[in-house]
């Protein structure tokens, strides 16, 4: 008997393998806290700040989506009141002078997460898929239109204000500056990664994966796969309302549009153009997405269009989100063949750079005639300067689409071939060794 559990139970990580573990964390936290050094000017701290909210947020919607398979549309519900909790508690602790630092504030925004999807979560998780999805929706838009009714509590369209420097000072902290706010989400976040991914190792966490899988399977083996739901529903609420708190922190304010559906598509967005079948899926996603958002925002006025057409392209193409196609070239990266790949990437990425360039010609030309008519035709995108009125922009346009569609097409069918020899080579290789 001794000898069939030990065959069956999994080996025990080595030495080597819990020194990469603890390792990675290790180097984590150092990247943390050496960012500033790096970048020390305020925007960089607030794009970081904003990166480790983000990073918190994508990771809880993940719970529901990566994990256990629940569609949210009104993930930013608990987000919301996460945030609006912290700026009530963060006044009333500056008011009575109650010696709580600003630090254990974003619990109070978990905690909230927490009751409310506590409260709510138990019906609405009686079923997951479309049912689940349309609710969340309906919730959203619920919660969303009472802020503007509870003015007491939601503070209208100007939302609620705090002074978070009133608060007791711990070490001589008054969590003015921004590079104080940042090591603040910087801690957090690697407190809640740490929490989230341990979360991902217990038998809830593999339940949830099994829940998200085959629930009629899990039902049949005695778990109740509405109870596995509603758990990941409650740990999933309460991550979101500590990266609420922490962004109404990082802004001394919270609106309305902390409970829009806005907020819940872009963390929707983050979570799956990363890759919602990898732990570090969203983490990847939160980044590029808050980045990308802040840089196409000075580059373009029209920059939700651009962001909505990638989304669009990643879940045609790449369904596995940025990480999924990480993934996909460890084995050639085991084997010592990536390299054999990249003539036909940069080959393929020529026509889809043209192609590119023709579709933004002709979107801000469109703009330029629908939302901006009266305006100075000479323009600029992107870094590149057009005329708007001219012919030729539309030529131009014209003639990099259709060409590079083609020969974009032509070129990826090439990475294709060149992927199935190159990876039929690597898994020889791996076998061979």
């Amino acid at each position: 008997m001794t000898d069939l559990a030990s065959s069956v139970a999994p080996p025990r990580p080595t030495l080597s393998d819990r020194a990469k573990f603890y390792g990675l964390w290790i180097a984590t936290a150092l990247v943390l806290l050496l960012l500033p050094k790096l970048f020390a000017s305020g925007g960089s701290l607030t794009t970081f700040s904003l990166v480790g909210i983000s990073i918190i947020f994508a990771l809880s919607y993940n719970i529901l989506l990566g994990q256990t398979g629940m569609l949210s549309f009104g993930h930013a519900v608990y987000y919301g009141l996460g945030g609006f909790l912290a700026i009530h508690t963060i006044n009333i602790l500056g008011f009575n002078k109650w010696p709580i630092p600003l630090p254990f504030v974003p619990l109070i925004g978990g905690f909230a997460g927490l009751f409310f999807a506590a409260l709510i979560g138990w019906v609405m998780t009686q079923r997951s898929g479309t049912a689940f999805a349309m609710i969340s929706l309906g919730l959203a838009e619920l919660v969303a239109s009472s802020a503007l009714i509870l003015r007491s509590f939601f503070g209208g369209e100007a939302g609620i204000s705090a002074n978070r420097t009133k608060l007791f000072k711990v070490f001589g902290l008054s969590f003015g500056p921004q590079i104080q706010i940042y090591y603040l989400v910087a801690a957090w976040t690697l407190i809640a990664i740490i929490a989230m991914y341990a979360l991902t190792r217990t038998p809830l966490g593999r339940m949830c994966n099994a829940v998200r899988d085959n629930p009629e399977r899990v039902q049949f083996v005695g778990y109740d796969p509405h109870v596995v739901r509603y758990l990941a529903f409650c740990f999933s609420g309460f991550f979101a309302g500590i990266a609420g708190a922490l962004a109404a922190i990082n802004f001394e304010i919270a609106n309305s549009a902390y409970l829009g559906a806005v907020q819940s598509g872009t963390v929707l967005f983050a979570a799956y153009i990363g890759g919602i079948g990898f732990f570090i899926g969203p983490i990847v996603g939160a980044i590029f997405v808050t980045v990308l958002s802040l840089v196409l925002s000075d580059l373009t006025q029209v920059w939700q269009l651009y962001f909505g057409l990638f989304f669009i392209i990643v879940v045609l193409f790449a369904p596995g989100g940025i990480t999924g196609i990480m993934m996909m070239h460890r084995p050639l990266l085991r084997a010592g063949m990536l390299t054999r790949m990249l003539p036909s990437y940069v080959m393929a990425a020529l026509p889809t750079l043209a192609l590119c360039l023709g579709l933004m010609l002709m979107i801000e030309t469109t703009v330029h005639y629908t939302v901006n008519p009266h305006e100075d035709p000479n323009r600029v995108a992107f870094g590149i300067p057009f005329n708007a009125a001219s012919p030729l922009t539309w030529v131009a346009s014209a003639v990099l689409i259709i060409g590079g569609s083609i020969l974009a097409k032509m070129a990826w069918s090439r990475v294709a071939q060149t992927w199935d020899t190159t990876l039929t080579a690597a898994r020889a290789k791996v076998h061979a060794l």
